[in-house]
């Protein structure tokens, strides 16, 4: 796991949309897993400007999103499918037949967890997993407890998942649905490159317990450390509780791989 560290939550952002940029073009056909949340939404917003200005082309890549909520159709406001159409896929190139995520109106919820695996799967695995972190350390919506080699499957939502999303329903913790059909802990460890974005302070203490601490499927995040190539991104609010810092900023300044990156 490498940590590197950015002064803002915007140059964090540029700096994560610039790694994706620079996989898509090196394959095009590259198979993308997304995350949603607001975090992420600094990241989509720089690619849609690279799309724009520097002509990033999406047309021939697949995306797999990480979760979608149980009991909302797709065209509901706060569906991820509505989230992904207005931050991502509506203003770029991609071809709508080659974005997925969960039906979270399937009439059989392990057929359609079954489903998506196997899709997964026939896409050729995912080449670049973005991720984000919950309060409690979930990625995805792989909340306390999950199995570290959970597939993709129905997941029940803690009280403070709840609350973390209630902005999105209106401020109002029980208008979110108690339900998801997440990828597994297991599923997002199957991707050949993870790439986890955290900002801003409130997230400083759990980041480290991710980064630092043990592995623990209290927090899922920290299954990461496991994954053969993971970056974490974060800004320096969310850095500070980190112990390895001058390492983790030694590293980035130092390291041949990152040159074209500094700056960002």
């Amino acid at each position: 796991m490498e940590v590197i560290i950015a002064p803002d939550r915007h140059k964090a952002a540029l700096l994560v949309a610039r790694i994706v940029a620079k996989e898509l073009r090196a394959d095009p056909r590259l198979v993308l897993g997304l995350a949603t949340g607001r975090t992420m939404e600094r990241v989509y917003a720089c690619l849609v400007d690279l799309h724009r200005g520097e002509g990033l082309d999406f047309s021939v890549c697949s995306t797999f999103n990480l979760d979608e909520y149980i009991g909302i159709p797709a065209d509901h406001p706060c569906s991820y499918r509505r989230y992904m159409d207005e931050h991502l896929f509506a203003q770029v190139n991609v071809a709508p037949g080659r974005t997925h995520l969960p039906d979270g109106m399937a009439p059989d919820l392990g057929a359609e967890c079954r489903r998506y695996e196997s899709l997964i799967q026939a896409a050729g695995g995912i080449g670049l997993q973005l991720l984000g972190i919950g309060s409690d350390g979930h990625i995805g919506f792989n909340e306390p407890l999950s199995a570290l080699r959970s597939r993709t499957r129905e997941k029940a939502l803690t009280p403070s998942t709840l609350e973390q999303n209630a902005p999105m329903f209106g401020g109002d913790p029980a208008a979110v649905p108690r339900r998801a059909i997440t990828m597994g802990v297991g599923t997002i460890l199957d991707s050949r490159r993870c790439l986890m974005l955290v900002t801003g302070e409130s997230k400083a203490a759990i980041l480290a317990k991710a980064v630092e601490g043990p592995i623990t499927s209290m927090v899922t995040a920290s299954a990461l450390q496991l994954h053969p190539r993971c970056q974490v991104v974060v800004d320096e609010e969310a850095a500070a509780h980190l112990q390895g810092i001058d390492y983790y900023r030694w590293i980035f300044a130092n390291e041949p791989e990152w040159a074209e990156f500094r700056g960002a």
